[in-house]
């Protein structure tokens, strides 16, 4: 079809300035004559006519539209954690039983007749006195009778946290971007490239060092970000020893930012709010502990015996590699599993082309995260591991991610003050948890 490229011969025809494409370029080929036209990309001549001064004006470096990323931008943390709306500033938990204590089991106290444990209602009461009554027992507070008892609950808050991109591009940008060697559409490539790093440093918060909240006196604005899963998947124990100067600077402090979370703080003996951390003795290069499946074994199983019931496990590629080295040593390998990110969390998608497929441990896909915090002193450690029972972890969303822009091109240049357009993104929420014990923590591994 003549005007049209449709075969390599025809594009060759077309770019070398023959008009009849059945002619062919055989001849010009021949003479030389060609290859002068056509520059390599290093624009260094390949035409030494004389009639030609210049062969490099004829055809310069170009770029093409198309911006490729060198970056890795997943946000894999983002989108595996369920989102909710944001209706309640707010929450309650039941923090320990009418009787049997706030662990994993109920506590009972055997032995001799202890009078101190009489009552029903005792954080160990004695094995025999934990319902079971007389016939036509009173319903008194005496040693026989059926006194009132009743659960203790705790009220945890949280406000919602702001995080906002903002950026600009000038008139001139956008127009020149449209012609010459420009990319097109300044605008939509900006929205594209921003969007993404929107997500990523909200993924980058949702896995922030946990050791960075106990430097409030350096970094006073930490709390303006969302509450890391570090912080939320701790324990008293590992606090006092992060805080005490193994790899945070700030003094033991329950008022510190390392200390509380939701309205709380557990420097004190608040055990409903401790998580399942195991980091081994401390967090010295000497005691780094290496990486096993018993470790991994003994977490889920620890889990599962406070209630939870792990929907995911975070971490990063190289604990997924060690782990899998694991497996193979053993002849076992690790299981396969097409997940698909929703607002509810991670979700199988069984007989449906969409999703990715993820490896699993014991069935819980294990995501990986490129941000994930390496905790411990070890030069050799590697990335710590979050077992999220997400049913009751959740990204509470106020306002979802929002797209902002105005200025010159929208007919209003007095909104940005500028000869250009500005524009944000905008998203608006925070990290809640209802089940602290349903949560764990592997760190200090290698």
């Amino acid at each position: 079809m003549t005007g049209y490229v449709n075969t390599i011969a025809d594009l060759e025809a077309q770019a070398y300035g023959i008009g009849n494409f059945a002619a062919g370029n055989s001849l010009l080929k021949q003479a030389g004559m060609v290859a002068g036209i056509h520059t390599g990309h290093d624009t260094a001549a390949a035409f030494s006519g004389t009639n030609i001064s210049d062969t490099t004006a004829l055809h310069n470096v170009i770029f093409g539209q198309k911006v490729w990323s060198m970056l890795n931008r997943e946000c894999n943390a983002l989108s595996m954690i369920s989102k909710r709306p944001y209706t309640s500033s707010g929450w309650r938990v039941l923090k320990e039983r009418p009787a049997g204590g706030s662990g994993e089991k109920f506590t009972v106290t055997g032995g001799a007749q202890d009078a101190t444990l009489d009552n029903l209602g005792a954080t160990a009461p004695r094995a025999d006195r934990i319902g079971g009554v007389p016939e036509n027992a009173g319903l008194t507070t005496a040693a026989d009778g059926l006194g009132p008892i009743a659960p203790t609950y705790a009220q945890l808050f949280t406000s919602p946290k702001v995080i906002a991109h903002q950026f600009d591009f000038s008139e001139l940008a956008m127009e020149m971007a449209a012609i010459d060697d420009g990319i097109g559409d300044i605008r939509a490539q900006m929205r594209e490239d921003m969007g993404k790093h929107h997500s990523e440093v909200q993924n980058k918060m949702l896995v922030m060092p946990l050791e960075h909240y106990g430097e409030s006196s350096a970094m006073p604005n930490i709390n303006r970000n969302y509450t890391s899963l570090m912080k939320v998947v701790t324990s008293r124990a590992e606090l006092l020893l992060i805080d005490g100067g193994v790899l945070a600077t700030d003094t033991t402090s329950a008022s510190n930012d390392l200390g509380k979370i939701y309205g709380q703080e557990r420097f004190s003996a608040a055990s409903f709010l401790d998580s399942q951390v195991d980091f081994g003795t401390d967090y010295t290069a000497g005691n780094v502990r290496s990486l096993t499946l018993t470790l991994l074994n003994n977490m889920i199983r620890d889990l599962r015996l406070a209630g939870g019931s792990p929907k995911v496990i975070l971490t990063g590629y190289d604990t997924i590699q060690t782990i899998a080295d694991l497996l193979q040593s053993q002849e076992r390998f690790m299981d396969r599993k097409e997940i698909v990110p929703t607002v509810n969390g991670v979700r199988g998608v069984k007989g449906q082309e969409v999703g990715f497929r993820v490896a699993t441990y014991y069935d819980i896909p294990l995501i990986p995260v490129k941000d994930m915090p390496q905790t411990g002193g070890a030069s050799t450690k590697i990335s710590d591991l979050l077992f999220l029972d997400t049913d009751h972890l959740w990204l509470s969303v106020m306002k979802p991610t929002q797209y902002f822009e105005d200025g010159i091109a929208n007919g209003n240049p007095f909104s940005t003050g500028t000869l250009g357009n500005r524009a944000l993104y905008r998203t608006i929420g925070e990290v809640g948890c209802s089940f602290f014990k349903g949560q764990g923590k592997i760190t200090n591994v290698q």
